[in-house]
């Protein structure tokens, strides 16, 4: 294997000055579904040994790009060229067998079978021209193993492995195939920070190897450690191309938006108060769950927005699925408006005044075969049925208030919500969640997955609806984007209550110093997180 170059601080590679040989190009790239121009006139150059990052808006058009350069989607007008030679590409296995390869946010292989199965599946190596290798294939698989250094075991079952590992098989499969354009599409949203760690390791090696590299990341801290050149789209078209030096964040950020932004987590202002003395909305008090919930106690005013913060693996979404009744508790006490939760389900929580937005928002969140309208109202419908008759006017009523209310962008009400970007079914599933008129609103990474524009929209949201009274407890995935948005933080550790801290003036590293019992004042808190 190609040795790396010395990194730098953002882990660039750097001291080459000759420009990388372009590998993949597209020319004047055009695609239209019906009377949605989703592509216009899209230039884009992958070059040999470069990490280039893919940054937009949901709704930019980033995933139709990256299905017209796997063959999935062919373009209306427009050219692809692979080392300088043309090419259309008729189907995803064209694109592969040409070394055009992507991995996918949601990893697209098969849990039941062993992880050297997977890098090879349907290019297995053959005795006698019929006959799996097998023992073949496990040597093989091995050796990428070993080049990449990744800590799994080739004959491991896949299913057995956690998310990050299964990325990284994903990834040694695109290896197996050849490739020499590999494409990450969200490839960390899932992953803990150790084992982001990892996928950097070996994104820089892949760079290292002379691979062609296609990075899509909503998190823009990752863009600017990996990133030799950014691309930006915005409504379908290329914006801005330039390196990191050359669009710092603010820039990005703005071309991104199509207008001025004053930074990455440049929410608005709370103005609205908590009215602490009152009776809290929502108490929980040493509550429990096998060993994931160990001893968690909070409290939440109206008004008032509140961080539930931690490592993954704290016990963050366990936590919220306890209190909600998804999950039955083991222990502990929860009240909702000074009235005790007995005997929580998800049904007895929604009709207290609780309402819980997951974290998985395509295996736990939305309906994908319904429409935006079925979505919407899926909570709601036994209050707006009689002798089990869907009241239509009641129905048509609630969407069309929710989507103006939440500026939802849809076709239609009828539309399938799979037809929705990332931040626009999110907000569907807010509307779901308010459909039912709650008083306590958990929300459980609502910005996962969702770029910059949409995130200022969903923050928007969520302290509107604290300052006309609902108490709200939020997670997220970036400390910086909790520490923006709330007003206190209740600090998890290993499924117990570590302490709290007000957020205003406070850094992460402050959130460091309670997880790691440093012995600050945060740490001195109350167990509710109460400071």
């Amino acid at each position: 294997m190609t040795t790396s170059a010395p990194a730098d601080r953002t882990g660039r590679t750097g001291s080459a000055t000759a420009t990388p040989r372009a590998v993949l190009e597209t020319h004047g790239v055009s695609k239209t579904f019906g009377v949605v121009r989703a592509l216009r006139d899209v230039s884009l150059t992958l070059r040999a040994g470069e990490v280039h990052g893919l940054v937009g808006e949901n709704g930019a058009g980033k995933s139709t790009l990256i299905k017209v350069l796997t063959g999935f989607h062919q373009p209306d007008s427009g050219a692809l060229t692979l080392d300088g030679a043309d090419v259309a590409f008729d189907s995803p296995r064209a694109a592969q067998g040409a070394g055009v390869c992507a991995v996918y946010q949601e990893i697209n292989l098969i849990p039941e079978r062993s992880v050297a199965d997977n890098i090879f599946l349907c290019h297995e190596p053959k005795r006698f021209g019929i006959l799996i290798d097998r023992k073949r294939m496990l040597e093989r698989a091995a050796d990428i193993v070993q080049r990449y250094r990744l800590a799994v075991d080739p004959a491991a079952r896949l299913g057995s492995l956690g998310l990050g590992a299964q990325q990284m098989v994903a990834i040694a499969r695109g290896v197996s195939l050849g490739a020499r354009v590999l494409i990450l599409d969200e490839p960390t949203s899932a992953l803990s920070g150790a084992e982001v760690d990892v996928l950097f390791e070996v994104v820089d090696r892949l760079r290292a190897e002379g691979i062609a590299l296609l990075f899509v990341s909503h998190r823009l801290s990752e863009c600017y450690r990996l990133c030799d050149r950014f691309t930006v789209m915005r409504d379908g078209a290329v914006v801005r191309t330039g390196t990191p030096a050359e669009l710092p964040r603010a820039a990005l950020i703005a071309a991104m938006l199509g207008r001025e932004s004053a930074g990455e987590h440049a929410w608005a202002e709370r103005s609205g108060s908590a009215d602490a003395d009152a009776t809290p909305a929502l108490a929980v008090d040493h509550l429990q769950w096998g060993n994931r919930v160990r001893d968690v106690s909070l409290r939440v005013a109206r008004k008032e927005i509140v961080g539930l913060a931690g490592l993954l693996g704290s016990g963050r979404t366990e936590t919220f699925k306890t209190i909600f009744g998804a999950q039955k508790a083991d222990g502990g006490e929860v009240d909702v408006a000074g009235r005790a939760l007995t005997h929580a389900n998800p049904a007895r929580s929604i009709g207290r005044g609780l309402a819980f937005l997951s974290e998985d928002r395509r295996a736990e969140g939305i309906f994908p075969r319904l429409s935006v309208r079925e979505n919407i109202v899926a909570s709601l419908l036994p209050r707006i049925s009689r002798f089990g008759f869907i009241s239509r006017a009641k129905e048509a009523q609630v969407v069309r208030d929710s989507i103006e209310r939440l500026g939802i962008k849809t076709a239609g009400p009828g539309a399938l919500i799979t037809t929705l970007s990332g931040g626009n079914q999110q907000k569907a599933l807010i509307a779901r969640c308010l459909s039912t008129r709650p008083t306590v609103l958990l929300l459980d990474d609502p910005t996962r997955g969702i770029d910059v524009g949409a995130k200022e929209e969903v923050h928007r949201v969520v302290q509107e609806l604290a300052q006309e009274g609902l108490a709200v407890v939020v997670t997220s995935s970036e400390m910086e984007e909790l520490l923006a948005l709330t007003d206190r933080l209740v600090v998890l550790n290993e499924g117990a209550t570590e302490g709290g801290m007000p957020t205003a003036g406070a850094h992460p590293d402050d959130v460091l110093a309670v997880l790691a019992g440093a012995g600050s004042d945060a740490s001195a808190d109350h167990g509710d997180g109460t400071a």
